[in-house]
């Protein structure tokens, strides 16, 4: 479980974060939604530690994050994995260097050991016998597979994924899509996505936070967001859909 509780962020006087408050429970996967620039991002980032709040509080299971010593933020972030939006694999080294990393940093496992946990890892997201190849040998959907791959080799119990979709073809992003949700449902983890993409929020959005000039105006379900009645995000909505169908149509 995730609480953010009243989370405030200001930047050369300018508010940014309204004192937004919310919870992410484990085995969903919970969505961060908006339009660019409405303060998702900022959130996403005041939740990993990226960025300290002016004030509030974030809780990893009752664990005060935001006030935690060094030792108890290091043990916090060991538990997090992350999903960037350009996949960020290290261009110089191999498929399964790139998923061992997070090993290698915050494990004293032995080799043969990491090597049978990236082996399941990349097997679970449907890319075995990939290892030795280098990030510009695979295509974008698979790069995104291999980020995954990385962000839960150390059995991470919260999973950030941030825009995963951008720059992938609509039939690659419902892969990934998917695949986010099943190891969200099949490890328990505590999945927060942030992302503008309507066609994942109707595909996994178990539950889903819509931002709006820094504020949380509405949340709920992927069932629920079709009949609101805020404005904004009916608006967002009809954007994304008349954007998706424009591209469509140059596709045909």
């Amino acid at each position: 479980m995730i609480e953010f509780r009243n989370i405030v962020k200001s930047f050369d006087g300018k508010t940014v974060l309204h004192g937004i408050n919310g919870s992410f429970a484990p085995g969903r996967t919970n969505l961060i939604i908006g339009t660019s620039g409405t303060g998702k991002s900022v959130l996403l980032k005041c939740m990993v530690g990226l960025l300290q709040p002016d004030e509030g509080s974030v809780m990893y299971d009752g664990r005060n994050f935001t006030t935690a010593n060094r030792n108890l933020q290091r043990d916090i972030r060991r538990e997090i994995g992350m999903l960037f939006q350009g996949a960020a694999l290290f261009d110089s080294q191999t498929v399964e260097q790139n998923v061992m990393f997070p090993l290698n940093v915050l494990t004293e496992m032995p080799k043969d050991e990491k090597l049978d946990r990236v082996n399941f890892v990349l097997e679970r997201v449907g890319l075995e016998n990939v290892n030795s190849k280098m990030p510009s040998e695979i295509s974008g959907g698979m790069k995104k597979r291999v980020g995954i791959a990385r962000a839960i080799v150390n059995n991470s119990k919260y999973l950030y994924c941030d825009e995963p979709n951008s720059g992938l073809d609509p039939m690659t992003a419902i892969l990934i899509d998917n695949l986010i949700k099943e190891i969200t449902e099949e490890y328990a983890i505590t999945t927060v996505v942030v992302t503008h993409d309507m066609n994942s929020v109707m595909e996994i959005g178990d539950y889903i936070i819509y931002m709006y000039q820094g504020q949380k105006l509405w949340e709920g379900d992927s069932s629920e967001i079709l009949a609101t009645s805020v404005p904004e995000l009916k608006e967002f909505i009809y954007s994304n859909k008349l954007v998706q169908a424009l591209k469509d149509g140059e596709k045909s």
